[in-house]
């Protein structure tokens, strides 16, 4: 959650502007790892194409049991001679070239439906986390050379159809600070592992900036020029996407805004107070405790001040104590008996008693002891 006041607008050159603007309030939401993760994982569900086996894969033979009495196993076989198949075993789940067992079937429930209101909270979040470059960081992403997060470029960099060809956007990237990011991106592209390689997936890459627009300011030129571009996505800041916004439920994708787009964000998302114009009945959301973090709190000094002192004095439970013999071990005898090591030094152990041993009663002492 960022709280700087003000966001510089960088020009095409790459130096900071004049200029500033606001930051938006979505940019003030509360970051939920929780929700993010959540919402991605049924977003990416409702992306997959229904798959299912043939009806007929494994059934395409004649084959049936030859019944008991014959001392084998009461599967279905293929009938006919002269060839191995002959009198194999068919159909079953545990037979070569039998079918798979539970045939799946395209009729599985593969959409998962998803709150409205808990959508719109994990894209503020994730836009929200976008504005931290400690987030940016621990995401992979490469922005020492970048001036400012979140990256603010200047739209008259885009009128006109500027940046209409590759190498144009390129350039403006290299002129922002955003170049190491797009060349670690190109370095990253790897050979697939696994059998995803012969299903149109032969390739793995890291993602690089998002680059997020007005069309109605920018025009949609700008997306043929940074569509080539490896790990580039482009996206209009009215349609924007929780997969583009925290690729894999991960917070911090580097997002790179045009002037226009990023002050069009507060008429998308409102404010805590404020109704977005666009979105109905959606409030921004807002933190339910101003700090979260409860061991901060607890060791404020206003809370430390209403609080007894522990009694007794702080006490460390010791976990995982190996318990020893102290008959065995003297270390541990002395811990429980500090007397040992001077009855063991003065040898008291091998004294004899003092005086003579005891002598029996005699029947006088006893008369006396029982007389009443």
């Amino acid at each position: 959650m960022s709280s700087r006041p003000t966001v510089t607008i960088i020009g095409a050159d790459g130096k900071p502007s004049d200029k500033s603007h606001p930051l938006p309030n979505v940019f003030k939401a509360p970051i939920r790892p929780d929700i993010v993760q959540a919402v991605h994982t049924g977003m990416a569900k409702n992306k997959r194409q229904p798959y299912a086996v043939s009806e007929k894969a494994g059934h395409q033979t004649s084959a049936e049991s030859w019944g008991t009495g014959r001392a084998v196993a009461r599967i279905p076989r293929v009938s006919g001679g002269g060839t191995h198949r002959a009198g194999q075993a068919a159909f079953g789940n545990q037979c070569r070239s039998g079918r798979m067992f539970a045939p799946t079937k395209v009729w599985r429930k593969w959409h998962q439906k998803l709150n409205l209101g808990q959508k719109r909270f994990a894209t503020a979040s994730a836009l929200a986390a976008s504005s931290s470059a400690a987030l940016l960081l621990a995401r992979g992403h490469r922005i020492s050379n970048v001036p400012e997060v979140p990256l603010v470029i200047a739209s008259s960099a885009f009128s006109g159809a500027a940046i209409a060809k590759t190498s144009a956007a390129v350039a403006l990237l290299n002129a922002v600070g955003a170049g190491p990011d797009v060349e670690k991106v190109k370095n990253s592209r790897k050979l697939r592992a696994g059998k995803g390689k012969l299903r149109n997936r032969r390739h793995k890459q890291r993602r690089g900036p998002l680059v997020v627009y007005n069309p109605e300011e920018d025009g949609r030129e700008l997306v043929r020029a940074f569509r080539n571009i490896p790990g580039v996505e482009t996206s209009s800041v009215f349609a924007l996407n929780l997969l583009q916004l925290a690729p894999g439920g991960h917070l911090g994708r580097f997002i790179v805004w045009t002037s226009s787009a990023f002050a069009a964000l507060d008429k998308v998302y409102g404010s805590t107070t404020e109704p977005s114009a666009l979105k109905k009945d959606f409030l921004l959301p807002s933190n339910a405790v101003a700090q979260p973090d409860i061991a901060k709190l607890i060791n404020s000094s206003e809370i430390q001040t209403a609080l007894r002192p522990v009694k007794g004095g702080n006490i460390t439970k010791r976990t995982n104590v190996q318990k020893k013999n102290p008959l065995r071990n003297k270390q541990v005898l002395l811990r429980l008996n500090p007397y040992a090591a001077a009855y063991h030094k003065e040898k008291l152990g091998q004294q004899k008693a003092e005086g003579e041993k005891p002598k029996v009663v005699t029947a006088e002492f006893k008369g006396l002891l029982h007389e009443n």
